[in-house]
């Protein structure tokens, strides 16, 4: 199956000369010799507001063939954790296959996550990374999974099936958690909220994540899909999280009374 763009000319160009264009214009302009990485945070809004975290997280690492890239599900479409296993990815940037082999170990492994192709056609949370990693590496695979469920020992099953994946088939792979974080509330209370979401990633503790984005009313979209690649990343041997970058839409348009929150994390 091929699956076609969703949200090209509209959260990014669907021109691929004015896509390079962009991502060149909100990547750093000083280049750093990029890291080894179990994963990172990226948010997925359009990229005149998120793209500048976006391509600061990913300038900054090494991006292997496979990348496996879990994000949330806002449309409510398909199982609660929907694995696309085969297929291609039409994007302006090039065609991206699944890594068939390692999304079917996946399913395999992980008792929750279903064979699942229809949350994916007009789910924007993952699409939105590729053409940022394509901008740094071009020849990838990826391993898409949408995840809808709430269930918190369903997405550590799932991070460990995927780390157990990872390492039964040899892949060198980068995990990536596509998420925002506070939606629509003022700078000030984005940042507070924001901050305790951060805490926890940066403690590699999904346990307090879930409980403080519970506690604390904290509208992060993606704070699933983050249990379970903190999760996966943890049994991979992860030690250490960094962050890379915090910012709102506020630093965009100067709103600063409605604002959405986006952070970068790197994860060695």
């Amino acid at each position: 199956m091929v699956r076609k763009p969703a949200v090209a000319g509209y959260f990014y160009p669907k021109d691929p000369v004015r896509l390079l264009e962009m991502i060149q214009h909100i990547s750093p302009k000083a280049t750093v010799k990029p890291i080894k990485a179990k994963a990172v945070v990226s948010p997925h809004a359009g990229y005149m507001y998120s793209g500048y975290v976006a391509a600061e997280v990913f300038s900054k690492v090494i991006i292997p063939e496979t990348v496996v890239i879990a994000g949330p599900n806002h449309t409510g479409i398909g199982a609660p954790i929907s694995v696309m296993r085969t297929g291609v990815w039409a994007m302006p940037l090039g065609d991206v296959p699944i890594d068939e082999e390692l999304a079917e170990l996946i399913i395999d492994k992980a008792s929750h996550a279903e064979e699942d192709y229809t949350a994916h056609l007009a789910e924007h949370s993952i699409e939105v990374q590729i053409p940022i990693i394509q901008y740094f590496r071009r020849d990838i695979k990826i391993v898409p999974i949408v995840i809808g469920t709430k269930n918190f020992q369903a997405c550590v099953e799932l991070g460990i099936a995927i780390a157990e994946a990872i390492t039964e088939s040899g892949r060198d792979a980068l995990l990536v958690a596509s998420t925002d974080f506070t939606h629509y509330e003022s700078q000030k209370s984005a940042a507070q909220k924001d901050e305790l979401a951060l805490s926890a990633i940066l403690k590699l503790s999904p346990g307090e994540l879930y409980r403080v984005v519970e506690e604390y009313n904290i509208s992060m979209c993606g704070v699933m899909p983050t249990i379970s690649v903190l999760s996966a990343a943890i049994e991979l041997g992860a030690e250490k999280a960094e962050l890379i970058r915090y910012m709102t839409s506020g630093d965009i348009t100067g709103d600063y009374q409605q604002v959405v929150g986006y952070a970068g994390v790197i994860i060695t």
